[in-house]
């Protein structure tokens, strides 16, 4: 058991779009990550998935609409619903997800993180 900062571990890295893992409890991950730019549409046909923003605002578009998230806010995207996740300027998140969950569901593009590394 030990004392995570948050700024001290999202200080560890850069790169966008590339969640890091920093705990894992009940079979979820813990991640951070700092996203910048449009990722791309995807789903996770059998997990649901936690977006906690940290910093910044990040819209997540969906075939019907696309919801706002400001800095204290958090969204649950229900497991099979596509979404694409788009910040203008960087932000900072915090997800929780089944450690089971696949980055980009079952699309593979550029942006997919195969193994996610621990910090």
């Amino acid at each position: 058991m030990q004392v995570i900062n948050l700024n001290e571990k999202l200080g560890l890295f850069n790169e966008h779009w590339s969640p890091k893992v920093i705990g894992e409890l009940n079979g979820q991950a813990v991640k951070l990550a700092k996203v910048k730019g449009e990722f791309i549409w995807h789903d996770h046909a059998h997990e649901d998935e936690l977006f906690y923003i940290l910093k910044g605002t990040l819209k997540i578009e969906f075939r019907d609409r696309t919801l706002v998230l400001q800095e204290g806010e958090m969204l649950i995207i229900p497991q099979g619903v596509e979404h694409r996740p788009i910040a203008e300027d960087e932000v900072w998140l915090m997800l929780f997800e089944p450690i089971s969950t696949k980055h980009t569901g079952e699309v593979r593009h550029e942006l997919t993180v195969d193994e996610f590394e621990k910090i």
